[in-house]
């Protein structure tokens, strides 16, 4: 009698086996084999494969021939040597700083860094791993509570950048079958998010809410889910939208709405909550409040504040909240420590208002167009295009301001500008000081006479 293995084969009919296994591995191996040689990789066209041919680099390389040509340098990357707030130090001289998101100058206060250190100590600068794997720290759970008290909410969830909450929570929450609508002016995470989500997406003129409910009244039969989506401050343009209004369009419609709330914390509302304290606006009437740390809560990362099924499915199904490091410890504390003064302090709310009112109000007496901004914070300056806002911007680098142009393609190049970030840290004299600078830049560059040949200059200054 043959004897039997545990598979219930005897001797032979393992061999018969083995042998009918190796013969197909290696009918496979032939078979790719032929494959390969039936289809040779094609060549690439000439220098296609060369990094410096890619169509963005190839602009990125005539903007900045453009700029060396008429002297000007590029405003961009500079090496800042202290701490980000309302003034800098650049090459060992300080400047009047409004590139820095420092609402109400908390990257510097006390008991913010003091809490960071405190982290350090106790759980080192690293969570290590994904929550996931290495688990939580009492500070992700004190930040999540905190920011969901703020909002209204029953749960929060923080990840490690901001771009990447909007990513992966509009990523994870719709599909093939869903709609996904958001202003034309909608950051560029949330059109990442819509196209990861596969769903169908669409937009409406900025802040044109009855253009919103036409389309949604036209569509909204054809999905299953429907998002909206909203900044709570305009980062660009430095305006709100109309909350209440969206809450009515959302509720008929049966649809979510989400809040990116990023600059609107710490800015928005008599007390800086944000954008439903600016509205007076229950909080819980919005589905999904998005947010980030590295704004007002000097830290780094973002959060989605919603229900608590919303937060446990991202944190089980949200690719940037599984496959990701949690949140550094110290950074946690941080963000935490500062959401506490911004409760406690709601003073430096009104000093941020009063320095925004002061160089809004200051603009506007000089007739230069602030584009749509309401004068929270965010001020805008249009250029008109983008040589004339890098050599403003360089103009005013000379005479000790630092502020970034925003230029094509991240506006149009029509809607090139300064951008100006206030903070409660900025003085009066520092505001006087910079409108006294601005109008001489703006006087020396419309008569360069190097200017006058770039095409589309704006003859005598800024749209």
């Amino acid at each position: 009698m043959k004897s039997q293995n545990r598979t219930g084969l005897d001797e032979e009919g393992r061999r018969r086996l083995d042998e009918m296994v190796q013969n197909r591995v290696d009918a496979l191996a032939a078979d790719a084999k032929t494959q390969n040689a039936r289809a040779p990789v094609p060549p690439s066209p000439d220098g296609v494969m060369d990094f410096q041919n890619l169509a963005g680099y190839r602009e990125l390389k005539l903007q900045r021939s453009m700029a060396a040509i008429v002297g000007l340098d590029n405003p961009y990357f500079r090496l800042h040597e202290t701490a980000a707030g309302a003034t800098t130090i650049i090459g060992g001289r300080q400047f009047i700083n409004y590139s820095s998101y420092d609402y109400l100058g908390l990257n510097h206060h006390p008991e913010v860094r003091e809490a960071a250190h405190a982290a350090v100590d106790a759980f080192g600068t690293s969570a290590s791993a994904s929550r996931l794997v290495a688990g939580e720290r009492p500070g992700h759970r004190a930040l999540e509570g905190a920011l969901a008290q703020h909002y209204g909410q029953e749960d929060c969830v923080v990840f490690v950048s901001g771009h990447a909450t909007n990513v992966s929570t509009i990523g994870a929450i719709l599909g093939p079958k869903d709609l996904v609508v958001h202003e034309s002016l909608a950051h560029n995470s949330i059109l990442a998010g819509a196209t990861l989500s596969r769903a169908e997406r669409r937009s409406f003129p900025h802040r044109d809410f009855i253009a919103l409910d036409l389309l949604l009244t036209s569509i909204r039969r054809r999905f299953e889910r429907v998002l909206i989506v909203v900044e709570g401050l305009y980062s660009m343009d430095g305006d709100v939208p109309d909350l209440p209004m969206l809450v009515e369009i959302k509720r008929r419609h049966n649809a979510w709405l989400m809040v990116d709330d990023a600059h609107g914390l710490g800015v928005l509302g008599p007390k800086g909550y944000g954008l439903f304290d600016h509205s007076g606006t229950d909080p819980r009437d919005v589905d999904i409040w998005m947010g980030t740390l590295s704004k007002t809560l000097a830290g780094c990362g973002g959060f989605i504040a919603g229900p608590t099924a919303l937060v446990e499915y991202l944190k089980c199904m949200s690719g940037g909240f599984v496959y990701s490091v949690g949140l550094s410890p110290p950074l946690a504390a941080a963000a935490s420590a500062a959401l506490a003064i911004v409760h406690r302090e709601p003073g430096r709310v009104d000093r941020l208002r009063r320095v925004s009112r002061l160089f809004f109000d200051a603009a506007k007496t000089r007739g230069w167009n602030t584009g749509t901004s309401a004068g929270f914070a965010i001020i805008p300056i249009m250029a008109g295009n983008s040589v004339f806002a890098v050599a403003l911007s360089q103009g005013l680098f000379e005479r000790g301001i630092n502020v970034q142009p925003i230029i094509h393609p991240a506006v149009p190049e029509r809607a090139a500008r300064l951008r100006f970030f206030l903070t409660s840290e900025h003085r009066a004299e520092q505001i006087d000081e910079t409108i006294q600078a601005i109008e001489e830049a703006m006087k020396e560059v419309a008569a360069n006479p190097s200017m006058q040949s770039i095409p589309g200059f704006p003859q005598g200054g800024p749209a």
